[in-house]
């Protein structure tokens, strides 16, 4: 997420010029802002599957009736006959088919490198947020020396 940086000295620019930055900072905030709330419903969704897989390591062989989701809100009752092992998708749709312990540390590092990304775009979020505070903080400024020259 790293590109060129670049700065803007803000008391050079009029107050049109500043709430147009000011609209592009907001409409950036908002776009980072859902890709962070996308990521973390992502993260919950892993830590789901590795909560499952941690439950299927510890179940007992007297544990493997299921209900299998045929529809929405229709299941019926099934036998594992392979308690060792599960599908995982990987993406875009494609099933690995792996061992319980694989299956965990799939997802533990999907959980790790997902709270990486997060910590990441968190400070990004942080920083484009204190760029439009400065920019807010210009351009009322400069609006009410405007209005002080009028007077």
């Amino acid at each position: 997420m790293s590109g060129a940086r670049e700065t803007i000295n803000l008391d050079t620019l009029e107050p049109q010029q500043l709430a147009q930055v000011k609209k592009q900072l907001d409409e950036e905030l908002e776009h980072l802002t859902s890709s962070f709330g996308q990521l973390h419903g992502a993260q919950n969704k892993f830590r789901d599957c590795l909560r499952c897989v941690n439950s299927r390591s510890a179940a007992t062989a007297a544990q493997n009736s299921v209900l299998v989701p045929l529809t929405n809100s229709l299941y019926v009752r099934g036998e594992l006959t392979d308690t060792e092992s599960v599908l995982v998708d990987v993406g875009t749709g494609f099933l690995v088919e792996k061992k319980l312990k694989s299956a965990e540390q799939f997802y533990d590092g999907k959980v790790q490198e997902l709270a990486n990304n997060l910590k990441e775009l968190e400070a990004i979020v942080s920083q484009k947020q204190a760029n439009v505070r400065a920019v807010e903080e210009v351009l009322r400024q400069k609006l009410m020396a405007a209005q002080g020259s009028q007077a």
